[in-house]
């Protein structure tokens, strides 16, 4: 990415990082993913957010290109992640007679990484909820969005072109340069938000109200495309997942965790006959695929078959971190059935229904599929009773 003009007075200094791997040392993120930033040049000119360390180099060139000689006024601090915060101090210290602007909590959190002695207590602009700071032509407006998904995250609203900056909020994966603005934006967007923002639902919602009261017309986020157009759609993808409602209501996802292949094909197998019924099925390999796309499809799905196979008395791990990950982002108000393989002892119905029980409005079918090594006649008219099951649900 280099400096890219938002409008005439709004710029977008962010950073494409194409060589990381693991968003967040655990996200795979195959196209990559940007860190972006913005700067509004008016009387008093204001950069918005700083960088991850990955990319200090090429965000302060743009920030120089973009600045064009002029010293900016403030930087405001919507986030301090590291992906975000991460040049905060170096930037004041480049730019000595710049304030920095954030809540309590945001100085809090500044003090935490760099000390206190970073940023002086005179250079600091500590706003309050609703607050607004002029830079001239433009106004900034501050929102509190309280664990969306940081304590001390905010956004602000500049009234003038109805820009809003939704610092994590409307993120998405992706290098920018690799986005095609005619695909789906809602692919990585939903596996965004789902992994890193999905237990705060209660406080996305909060904040969708706040935004509900202003004229929006562009969104910029922290991560992902700049949004345009017709913002509704973005909006009620964010609606539908900060309610927990499921896209696709009457969708299957068959989730396995397989030892040596047995469980897997007998999940297979149960998908099959779903689809012969006309179901819609989705399948994951839980010991192939990455955690955060089946707890994306979890979500996105009404109805979710988790084979498990049993493994030392306990769940095969693969499956355990699919259920510890779907808990840790409140889960919840969907169908789940149960399959197990255990060659002398099954357990992974027990296991898997106590993890299940953690969990809000969850339902569980009645029929179970137990399977002992492999699958056999008996197993698979369990299977046929478990489809008709999950199927009239």
């Amino acid at each position: 990415m280099s400096v890219k003009n938002i409008s005439s007075a709004i710029l977008g200094v962010g950073v494409d990082d194409t060589t990381i791997d693991l968003f967040e040392s655990q996200y795979p993120v195959p196209t990559g993913v940007s860190y972006n930033s913005y700067i509004i040049r008016d009387e008093k000119t204001a950069i918005l957010d700083t960088v991850d360390a990955r990319a200090t180099d090429e965000w302060m060139a743009n920030v120089t290109e973009a600045l064009a000689g002029e010293k900016p006024a403030y930087l405001v601090v919507h986030h301090m992640e590291p992906d975000h915060g991460a040049n905060v101090a170096r930037l004041a210290a480049l730019y000595p007679e710049m304030q920095v602007v954030g809540n309590a909590k945001t100085f809090q959190y500044m003090e935490q990484f760099f000390g206190p002695e970073a940023i002086a207590k005179e250079r600091r602009v500590v706003v309050k909820d609703g607050e607004s700071l002029s830079l001239g032509a433009h106004t900034l407006t501050f929102v509190f969005a309280p664990m969306v998904h940081w304590p001390e995250v905010m956004v602000s609203y500049e009234s003038t072109e109805k820009v809003l900056f939704s610092a994590d909020g409307f993120g998405r994966f992706g290098a920018v340069a690799k986005f095609d603005e005619k695909a789906d934006w809602a692919s990585e967007a939903r596996r965004y938000y789902l992994n890193i923002v999905g237990k705060y639902g209660p406080q996305v919602q909060a904040l969708l109200k706040k935004a509900a009261a202003l004229d929006i017309a562009t969104i910029c986020p922290l991560h992902g495309p700049v949004l345009t157009g017709d913002l509704s759609k973005y909006l009620n993808y964010y609606d539908m997942w900060s309610s927990y409602r499921a896209e696709e209501p009457e969708k299957i996802l068959v989730a396995s965790a397989s030892i040596h292949g047995h469980t897997r094909a007998a999940a297979h197998t149960l998908a099959d006959k779903l689809r012969a019924k006309g179901a819609k099925v989705v399948e994951i390999d839980l010991t192939r695929v990455d955690v955060s796309y089946a707890v994306t499809e979890a979500f996105r799905c009404g109805k979710t078959v988790l084979a498990c196979a049993t493994y030392d008395g306990f769940l095969f791990p693969p499956m355990e971190n699919l259920l510890t990950h779907l808990k840790t982002k409140a889960f919840q108000s969907r169908t789940i059935a149960l399959m197990e393989n255990g060659t002398w002892a099954p357990m992974a119905t027990k296991l898997m229904r106590a993890e299940l029980e953690g969990m809000k409005n969850i339902t569980v079918c009645d029929t179970v599929v137990t399977l002992r090594s492999a699958s056999n006649p008996a197993a698979e008219a369990q299977m046929d009773a478990l489809a008709e099951e999950l199927l009239a649900k």
